[in-house]
């Protein structure tokens, strides 16, 4: 009997390759003939490009071309592929994104050239000897000032720098019950922007072979599929059938590499003018002005309360950066990744809010790790928070007060979503035992004996993941499809490969989906092959992002699994001389009910590619399946985070001793994989609170442009976390699961601030934004102490 793989924490199987330096990534790949790509950019955040002369860099030594937006202005722009409407209607503005600055630059590296050449370093000599001619214009790069009076338009053709002004909700009812609350609490808040900085920089190599007309990328993307579309049918007018798109080990991506970059299809359309493979590596310092950024939000927030503390409403107002142009998925983060969101675990029946995107002379912005759900929570959290401390009640006795009940679902939220099941108050109890929350106030107290000041927060969250169904999307402004595809090919000799349309960049599809297969056909894990980015391989996929992978992914697979097993069972009953309903399939072993007459799983995969005695009449030979998923609705993972601090007041250094985080994830395939996820998320959380955010100054410079002076999360800054589950199964999904993947850096950010708001609460200090520097926290602690000498 083969052991079951489900449930269990294996290793995963890809890690060999992967720690002994046997993984093949982009750059790794060299093609036969390969040149090397150079990008130009431009160093002004805005400005004119009176003209380009390219004559030294042509005749530089290895030059084969030197390409420019004359060369380029006649291809399709980049896309974006999901359209928001504005309150009054309208669409949203979209203006052009050239591949190559057409006549203007409008942010710091944005590309303006590339050159081609024999050597990396001689593409790098030529891009030198170009002679660019830039007229230095006025730029905007703030994102509450983007709308201003006399503030400069980043594209000429669009009346003001506003891309959209849409709103959910009834702003009319909001107003109402605010007017008539017991009580109301007001926050302003930033969500600082982020660089995702996964380890891989991005890469491209481009091929193009003349005799049959086809062209190659291979590339960094989390999904192969949606690229091929997009550049193909969009930007270079290549029939899918002549585009291959291979993305092979990529060395993560967090949300920056879902999206279509000029880079991609420079390389791949140059390919073809220059007549040999183009490769194409970005440095880091390239890719802090050239990947799509995250967050940068500006809110303003009422909650709106009974005398009780009960929920009336809540209004948001939020105005949402998209950068200078728009990045793939950009426009639906702010909207309805996000205000739909807005209720979160709490039983709000009034949920009002308008967000304002805007442009500016920044680099794009688009999903990063959680893409709106984080932006959601943070507000919603802190918020309740403070309302907590003005109501006079305890972090965790507000919320009891407004979780949606465990037997109140399916739960119809007032901004769209109906969640399908959770036990928003089972989490927080699991999350409060395990941080052992009732000892608190001694810790604190001991803390304050070395004069340290301690604090302790809590964050409740509810996030939308494996987004669908595409029907729905689609009336929301998605411009493709967001199911799933999984196929399944069964061996003459019973082992079997699956191809999926997701694509692993660091979440363990070999290992999790390969459980999946083993346990349903009952074969040993080590006889399964999951194949995933080559769109040569697979029928077709829309990637991963969103923790879709299992939810939508590996219910496709399951499905076309179910449609083997089908097929199998009749093979089997032809065999046995039996009724194929009389046949039973468990551990790998077909059985005629009621007897001892069995065959193996492996012998009737062997009788489908060899059809000496099979129902021929009935049934054609082989033994493959390939099943489409389009979910019903999304996942709705939850749970509680618990964040303790200790503050140095002399230094305003803030350390984490301590983060429990308690999930919803329903069923679990594999915790090991699961709790490593959470595990990462949760770094980048805690790097957002305390440490990151990327910063322009008011000439659109980007000044937080390296390692130098964006500070990543260290081993050093993170505690040992504390992580488990209460699972409640998903009602939308034939395998009950839930995505994983986000909400460490959905939950923990606001226990971060409210951990350091309760520790510097007893100073009078009552905000703080992120990231709480040192030098923030050791300020406002200043200013408090300066505030209370006057009073």
């Amino acid at each position: 009997m083969t052991k079951m793989t489900v449930g269990q924490p294996i290793k995963r199987v890809e890690d060999k390759r992967f720690l002994t330096g046997r993984g093949k990534y982009t750059d790794d790949i060299n093609r036969p003939g390969q040149t090397y790509a150079y990008i130009v950019r431009s160093p002004h955040a805005h400005a004119k490009i009176n003209g380009i002369n390219k004559a030294a860099a042509e005749a530089m030594p290895g030059v084969h071309a030197v390409f420019t937006g004359d060369d380029t202005k006649d291809l399709g722009g980049i896309p974006c592929g999901w359209q928001v409407h504005s309150k009054d209607g309208t669409p949203m503005a979209e203006p052009r994104h050239p591949m190559l600055a057409e006549g203007k630059a409008r942010h710091v590296g944005d590309p303006v050239a590339m050159v081609v050449a024999d050597t990396r370093e001689q593409a790098r000599a030529a891009a030198e000897a170009l002679e660019i001619d830039y007229q230095e214009l006025p730029a905007v790069s703030d994102t509450g000032s983007a709308l201003g009076d006399g503030q400069p338009l980043v594209h000429d053709d669009v009346s003001s720098n506003l891309c959209y002004d849409w709103i959910i909700g009834e702003e009319a009812d909001a107003d109402a019950a605010i007017a008539k609350a017991h009580h109301v609490t007001e926050i302003d808040l930033v969500n600082n922007r982020l660089v995702a900085n996964p380890m891989e920089p991005r890469a491209a190599i481009g091929e193009f072979d003349e005799s049959t007309g086809e062209y190659t990328l291979h590339t960094t993307s989390q999904n192969p599929h949606v690229i091929r579309l997009l550049m193909g049918a969009f930007v270079l007018s290549i029939p899918e059938h002549k585009l291959r798109v291979v993305a092979p080990d990529v060395g993560g991506g967090f949300g920056s590499k879902i999206y279509h970059y000029a880079e991609e299809a420079l390389v791949t359309w140059a390919s073809a003018k220059v007549g040999r493979p183009i490769k194409w590596t970005a440095d880091r310092s390239e890719a802090f002005i050239s990947d799509a950024h995250g967050r940068d939000h500006v809110s303003h927030a009422k909650l709106a309360m009974d005398e009780n503390g009960k929920f009336l409403a809540l209004k948001v107002e939020t105005t949402a950066n998209m950068g200078a142009y728009l990045s793939t998925f950009a426009p639906c983060v702010p909207t309805y990744l996000y205000a739909t969101l807005l209720a979160g675990v709490y039983t709000t029946p009034i949920v009002f809010a308008n967000v304002k995107a805007v442009f500016t002379n920044t680099v794009p912005v688009d999903a990063y790790r959680g893409a709106g759900r984080p932006e959601a929570t943070y507000l919603l959290e802190r918020i309740v928070e403070k309302a907590a401390r003005e109501m006079g009640l305890a972090q965790d006795e507000l919320r009891r007060r407004n979780f949606i009940p465990a037997d109140a679902f399916p739960y119809q939220t007032p901004v769209a979503l109906q969640y399908d099941s959770g036990d928003y108050l089972a989490t927080m109890e699991k999350a409060i035992e395990l941080s052992n929350y009732e000892s608190f106030e001694d810790r604190r107290q001991e803390a304050a004996s070395r004069g340290k000041l301690r604090g302790i927060g809590f964050s409740t969250y509810v996030e939308a993941c494996g987004i669908a169904p595409s029907a729905v999307v689609g009336s929301l402004g998605a411009r493709a499809g967001l199911y799933e595809c999984g196929q399944v090919r069964v061996h003459p000799t019973g082992s079997v490969t699956v191809f999926t349309g997701t694509h692993s960049h660091g979440q363990g599809h070999e290992t999790t989906f390969a459980q999946l297969v083993a346990d349903k056909l009952g074969i040993p894990m080590e006889n399964v092959e999951i194949s995933h980015g080559d769109t040569n391989k697979i029928p077709f996929g829309m990637g991963t992002y969103g923790s879709r992978s299992l939810a939508v992914g590996g219910v496709a697979i399951d499905r076309a699994l179910d449609k083997v097993v089908a097929k199998a069972k009749k093979i089997a009953a032809h065999l046995m001389e039996a009724s194929e309903a009389d046949i039973e399939f468990e551990n790998g072993e077909f059985r005629v009910a009621g007897t001892d007459k069995t065959t193996a799983f492996g012998d009737v995969a062997l009788t489908a590619y060899v059809p000496h005695n099979y129902p021929i009449e009935e049934l054609e030979p082989g033994l493959e399946e390939t099943a489409f998923f389009d979910p019903l609705n999304f996942s709705y993972p939850g749970g509680c985070h618990i964040c303790e601090v200790e503050i140095d007041p002399e230094t305003g250094v803030t350390e984490v001793v301590g983060m429990t985080a308690v999930d919803d994830f329903g069923r679990i395939i594999n915790p090991m994989i699961v709790h490593g996820q959470v595990h990462g998320g949760l770094a980048q959380g805690i790097g957002q609170a305390l440490l990151e955010s990327c910063v322009y100054d008011e000439s659109g410079q980007l000044v937080t442009g390296s390692y130098m002076d964006y500070t990543m999360p260290r081993a050093d800054n993170l505690p040992s976390y504390t992580v488990d589950d209460h699972c409640v199964p998903a009602a939308h999904n034939p395998l009950g699961v839930k995505g994983c993947g986000e909400v460490g850096a959905i939950g923990s950010p606001p226990s971060v601030i409210n951990a350091v708001l309760d520790a510097l609460n007893p100073l009078g200090v009552r905000d703080i934004s992120m990231p709480a520097t040192p030098m923030k926290v050791w300020q406002a602690i200043q200013d408090a102490k300066m505030s209370q000498a006057a009073d």
